[in-house]
C-alpha cells in the first residue's frame, strides 16, 4: 500500500470565529480531554466567557482533582502583546492557579515572556503556551493536534510528585477506588461508556454530545445514596427545554427526575438518585450496573433534544 501524506489546515477553514466556533468545540468534555492529556492535569470547565471586570476571559475552568483555578485564552492568530497582557489580568482578577493560552503560532518574543513568568512566579502559579493545528490525510476528517511550547520547569514531575504524595482521608481514597472499579467494570462488560481518569472525589463527570450539559454521577457518603444526573453549568435555555419534554424524558428513562432550576444559580440540575451505602462493597456491582444502565438512558433520551 501507498502512503498518504499528512496536509496542515488552516485553522480558519474549520474553526472561522474564534469565539462561537473554536471555544465552542473546546468546551465539549471529549475536546477538553485532548487538553488534559497534554498539559497532565483535568480540565473540568466552569464557564464560557467569564466576566473579569470589563473584561471576558474565553473559558474559566478548574483542575479536576484539586479545584485549582484555570483559565483558558484562545487565540487562532500569532501571539500579540495584548493577549499577554489580558491573561495577566485575568488570573489576577480571577485569582487563577493555572493559565493556558491557546494560539495559531506562538512568537519567540512571548515563548521568552511566558518561561519568564514561569520562573519569576511561584508554584502557585503556572504558565502554559499551546499551539492549535490541524491536520488531513488525504481526504479525511480534520484532525487537531495539541503541542505545549512552553510550561512551567519541571511541570510534570510535579503533578506526578503532587498526585503520588497527596494525604487522602479514608473517604477520598474509597471514592478513587469506587469509581477505578467502575471504570473498569465497564470496560470489562464492554458497555461502550467512555469513563474518563477517574479522582478521589464525589463526582465523575461523562458526556453526551452537549457543550452546556453533562452527566455527573455522584456519591454522597452523607446522605447514603447514589445519583445519576444531567449538570447544567450555565444555560437555563437548555434546562427549560429539557423542562417542555419532561413528561415523554421521565416516561422514557423509567423513573420521575428531581429537577432543580436553581433560579439564583448559574447551573441547572435533573437527577436520579438511588440508596447506596459507599461503605458496603459486596453492593458495589449492583452500583455499577445501575450507573451503567442509568447514563446508557441519560445519553440516548437527553442527546435527542
Amino acid at each position: 500500500m501507498g502512503l498518504s501524506r499528512l496536509k496542515k489546515i488552516d485553522l480558519r477553514e474549520y474553526w472561522t470565529h474564534e469565539a462561537y466556533d473554536f471555544t465552542t468545540w473546546l468546551s465539549k468534555s471529549n475536546n477538553l480531554e485532548l487538553l488534559s492529556d497534554e498539559v497532565g492535569v483535568e480540565v473540568s470547565l466552569l464557564e464560557t466567557e467569564a466576566s473579569v471586570g470589563r473584561f471576558k476571559v474565553d473559558m474559566l475552568a478548574e483542575e479536576a482533582n484539586t479545584g485549582r483555578k484555570i483559565i483558558i485564552e484562545n487565540q487562532l492568530e500569532k501571539t500579540d502583546h495584548d493577549h499577554l497582557g489580558k491573561l495577566i489580568t485575568y488570573a489576577s482578577g480571577l485569582e487563577a492557579n493555572i493559565v493556558i493560552w491557546i494560539v495559531k503560532e506562538a512568537l519567540e518574543e512571548h515563548q521568552q515572556a511566558i518561561s519568564w513568568l514561569n520562573e519569576h512566579t511561584d508554584g502557585e502559579l503556572n504558565f502554559f503556551l499551546i499551539q492549535i493545528e490541524l491536520w488531513q490525510i488525504d481526504d479525511s476528517n480534520y484532525a487537531p493536534k495539541i503541542n505545549v511550547i512552553a510550561k512551567p520547569n519541571d511541570w510534570y514531575k510535579e503533578v506526578k510528585n503532587t498526585i503520588e504524595t497527596t494525604k487522602l482521608t479514608e473517604t477520598k481514597r474509597l471514592q478513587l477506588e469506587f469509581w477505578t472499579k467502575l471504570k473498569e467494570y465497564s470496560k470489562e462488560i464492554n458497555s461502550g461508556i467512555s469513563f474518563r481518569k477517574p479522582y478521589p472525589q464525589h463526582w465523575y463527570d461523562v458526556s453526551f454530545g452537549s457543550s452546556n450539559a453533562h452527566i455527573a454521577l455522584t456519591v454522597n457518603t452523607q446522605k447514603d445514596e447514589i445519583a445519576c444526573e444531567i449538570y447544567i453549568s450555565d444555560s437555563k435555555e437548555t434546562y427549560f427545554s429539557y423542562l417542555e419534554h419532561k413528561d415523554t424524558i421521565e416516561s422514557n428513562i423509567g423513573s420521575e427526575l428531581e429537577w432543580y432550576e436553581l433560579p439564583e444559580k448559574k447551573a441547572s440540575r435533573i437527577k436520579l438518585t438511588k440508596e447506596f451505602i459507599l461503605d458496603n462493597k459486596e453492593k458495589w456491582e449492583e452500583a455499577f450496573i445501575w450507573f451503567i444502565e442509568k447514563v446508557r438512558l441519560f445519553q440516548d433520551e437527553f442527546s435527542k433534544y
